[in-house]
């Protein structure tokens, strides 16, 4: 065994999201629950612990931090995102607008 080292992708591009919030760290995470639903539709799932969750999926990684009046989403882009043509902009935009209408700005 190689003690669990799998192939590592090379990341390409590194998206990062802030979102204000005044809500519970509970009422956050379920504010989340349409993005995460979107996300689970190209292959991305998120893992909780308590506020915070790894992001895990074909080409993509990253995690999602809640803290007191915001939260964090990292996402790393690898090769195989980029080949698939996924625009990182668009995306981080997208994204953005999702975050916006969930927490009602």
């Amino acid at each position: 065994m190689d003690n669990g080292a799998h192939h590592q992708e090379v990341t390409v591009s590194t998206i990062n999201i802030s979102q204000p919030h005044n809500l519970s760290i509970e009422e956050a995470r379920a504010k989340l629950a349409s993005f995460e639903e979107t996300m689970s539709k190209y292959g991305v799932n998120a893992k909780w612990d308590g506020a915070k969750a790894t992001l895990k999926g074909m080409a993509v990684s990253g995690g999602i931090d809640i803290g007191k009046d915001k939260l964090d989403i990292v996402l790393k882009l690898g090769m195989m995102a980029r080949a698939a043509g996924v625009d990182s902009t668009r995306l981080k935009a997208s994204i953005e607008k999702r975050l916006k209408a969930a927490f009602g700005e």
